[in-house]
């Protein structure tokens, strides 16, 4: 693996280690700069180098080369609007940021919905620091009524990065989410292996049928009472509502999911999930980056109870 050091927000050096020669286009590609961020260097401003003379991208290189690439500054969306509202930071660094989404707050706009999401919240974030670059890039999301961990990349690289890290299946994201209904049924280990497709009762709802895409969900019981359980989840696969359509199917619906037919019973207002654990490779270092949030406080409240 070439060596790599980051000189700047922009700015990128690795040290070409290989035996044999390269041009600079394919050993790029090897670091994760797609067709398009290259194009977007050499027309937009950016620059190559190699050992300290600048290049194109046809430029063979040879053993202990220093290729030293410049990212022009991203122009930021427009159309996304910031609000300033606080969030709150579990980690940062020059190329992730990490955050802990509230309940009832989308992760990203729609068409007729331009604010109130983290993008937007984030967004205000960047432009108060007056960071060079403030396009908001969402690595991970979480739906509406979920709470918990939720990653972004802070420049399109980090983003290209941390994606082939997701198609590499290099991410672990955890769960815990409180369950009602059959619970004498769960296991201490479970799996459920169950299709899952669209409703076409509902512009919104899944279910589990034959017809639907594979879907896989592994789970830990943690502890349980007659009423509910607080149940660990980690997803193999990620459809659409994949958890609380698993959940319902098994006969165990999450507390406060009224379009599963949850339990409204016990004080929650939402869904009882929550994204307490994230893990990647840093998309720069490949260092091992681990994160976990206690339960969110309206189902720590619950969960103190079982």
């Amino acid at each position: 693996m070439p060596l790599f050091e980051r000189i700047s927000f922009v700015e990128f050096k690795w040290t070409y280690e290989e035996q044999t020669s390269s041009i600079v286009r394919t050993f790029l590609k090897r670091q994760g700069i797609s067709k398009k961020l290259l194009a977007k260097i050499k027309f937009q401003g950016g620059k190559i180098f190699v050992n300290e003379t600048e290049q194109n991208v046809l430029f063979s290189l040879k053993t202990h080369d220093i290729v030293t690439v410049v990212i022009p500054d991203e122009e930021p969306h427009e159309t996304l609007l910031a609000d300033e509202v606080p969030i709150e930071i579990v980690f940062e660094d020059e190329h992730v940021l990490v955050v802990n989404k509230p309940a009832g707050i989308a992760s990203i706009p729609a068409q007729y919905h331009p604010r109130g999401t983290m993008a937007n919240r984030v967004k205000a974030y960047y432009v108060k620091q007056n960071y060079a670059n403030q396009v908001v890039h969402v690595v991970t999301r979480l739906d509406r009524d979920t709470s918990g961990l939720m990653l972004f990349a802070k420049h399109g690289f980090a983003h290209a990065k941390l994606d082939q890290g997701l198609q590499k299946k290099q991410f672990v994201k955890k769960y815990q989410a409180l369950v009602s209904g059959e619970v004498d049924s769960l296991q201490n280990h479970g799996n459920i292996s169950m299709p899952i497709g669209r409703d076409l009762s509902s512009l919104l709802k899944r279910q589990v049928i034959e017809t639907g895409q594979k879907a896989e969900t592994e789970y830990w019981l943690k502890k349980r009472n007659q009423t509910c359980a607080l149940v660990d989840i980690q997803l193999h696969t990620g459809r659409t509502h994949q958890i609380r359509v698993h959940f319902s199917a098994i006969g165990c619906p999450l507390l406060g999911d009224e379009l599963y037919d949850g339990s409204l019973d016990l004080g929650i207002e939402r869904q009882a999930l929550h994204c307490y654990s994230l893990t990647f490779p840093h998309p720069f270092n490949n260092e091992p980056l681990y994160f976990q949030l206690p339960l969110a406080e309206d189902m720590a409240t619950i969960a103190a109870t079982i």
